[in-house]
């Protein structure tokens, strides 16, 4: 089970900068970070992609991510030329964790103004952004007219990894999985809360529900990373190193190969429902080279 670490980006550079330091040191395999212009009205709040750079450039062996960008508020074509430059800062250690991106403003809907996208058109944008992106980082030059989206002889293609960027599609709806299936390299999904039922039963299922969508698009399953972002359902993921093995344990068994937890900090009015309380002394102790 590959361990991996999600960052905020709320503090300034020279302090973000030592804690990306210290999260290779600790042995984590990949550093995410939250790609948002705002955390539910919470300041500050820095760009994700800006930040990468920078943490490509004072880091070297650890791996780094959005979990997750979406549509709401990037387009394909300037995401796509972030994309690649952060790849050759980082000498091919970036994948673009990507999600169709929520209807609110915690996940940026509305924030830019206009009318608020259903939920049909929601999923309708993310399947096109995600294509587009596709070709925009694997073709020599594109150009597109979509319905949504268009790009005019955009010079593609350059990336250090072949044939691009990883991806890795957050969906837990069949669609979702789709496009997981068609472009990802790997899938990202949460657990389920108690209060929701059986939450092992309704993770299975959805796992079950991946497996099959990946055979009729016809790539094998196994293919396909499956990452589990924590900290939404209530587990008591950072209580104790021995809390934090048995979870890992369990959720191994259905499937799950990478395992990211929140780096540990106060929570705040912002936070909601968040699970943030976990210490820190746990926190480095399960850290891979903790």
């Amino acid at each position: 089970m590959k361990i991996s670490v999600l960052l905020w980006p709320t503090r300034s550079w020279p302090e973000t900068g030592a804690l990306w330091r210290h999260a290779e040191e600790l042995g984590f395999h990949s550093a995410w970070l939250y790609d948002h212009i705002a955390w539910r009205g919470n300041t500050p709040w820095y760009d994700a992609y800006a930040t990468l750079a920078a943490a490509a450039a004072v880091t070297s062996r650890i791996g780094l991510g959005t979990m997750v960008t979406s549509p709401n508020f990037r387009h394909p074509v300037p995401t796509a030329h972030a994309a690649k430059t952060i790849d050759h800062v980082s000498g091919g250690r970036l994948s673009l964790g990507i999600g169709a991106g929520g209807a609110n403003r915690t996940s940026d809907g509305g924030i830019l103004g206009g009318p608020d996208w259903t939920p049909r058109e929601r999923a309708d944008r993310f399947a096109e952004w995600v294509g587009l992106l596709d070709r925009l980082l694997t073709e020599p030059e594109v150009t597109y007219e979509g319905t949504y989206y268009s790009a005019r002889e955009v010079r593609g293609g350059g990336c250090v990894q072949s044939p691009r960027v990883p991806f890795v599609i957050a969906g837990n709806g069949p669609r979702g999985m789709r496009l997981a299936a068609r472009h990802g390299a790997g899938w990202v999904s949460t657990g389920e809360r108690a209060a929701a039922g059986d939450p092992w039963s309704a993770v299975r299922a959805r796992v079950e529900t991946l497996s099959a969508v990946c055979e009729e698009e016809g790539r094998d399953p196994a293919t396909l990373r499956r990452i589990l972002l924590t900290g939404f359902t209530g587990e008591p993921w950072l209580e104790s190193p021995q809390s934090f093995a048995d979870l890992s344990a369990r959720y191994g068994e259905l499937g799950f190969d990478e395992i990211v937890v929140h780096w540990p900090r106060e929570r705040t009015a912002f936070d909601g429902d968040l699970d943030l309380d976990g210490d820190m002394k746990v926190f480095e102790s399960i850290a891979p080279a903790g």
